[in-house]
């Protein structure tokens, strides 16, 4: 089971990296303000994952910068997923609202249209 995981892991991996999306083209201005709101956020998440490169791909498609956490290789952010986020269950976007408050939100369709709805501008 474990070969099969690691096999279609890699499978996976291996298509998204041939048919990865190309980023919303911004000006430097309107992009160092989407980083500036993108620094509160934090994507806990296997790197195989396909609902992870789900996200990552929503990611890429709107040029979003957000830190990547691996809660597979990492204990330490696998343990702050559980402690503070309550489950170890992935993808995870942690969000640190501005009165310091931090909210998680789980599921990936939630996620990517968390992203767009906040990032992304009707056309």
């Amino acid at each position: 089971m474990a070969f099969i995981r690691w096999f279609l892991g890699k499978i996976i991996l291996t298509i998204n990296f041939l048919t990865t999306p190309r980023g919303i083209k911004r000006t430097a201005e309107e992009q160092a303000q989407i980083d500036k709101q993108t620094c509160l956020l934090a994507l806990y998440q296997f790197n195989a994952c396909p609902f992870c490169v789900k996200v990552r791909r929503a990611m890429k498609r709107s040029s979003l910068n957000i830190e990547l956490r691996d809660a597979k290789k990492e204990g330490q952010f696998r343990q702050e997923l559980l402690t503070q986020g309550g489950q170890i269950k992935v993808p995870c976007l942690r969000i640190t609202n501005e009165d310091g408050s931090v909210s998680w939100m789980y599921e990936s369709n939630d996620i990517v249209s968390y992203l767009e709805q906040k990032f992304v501008s009707p056309s």
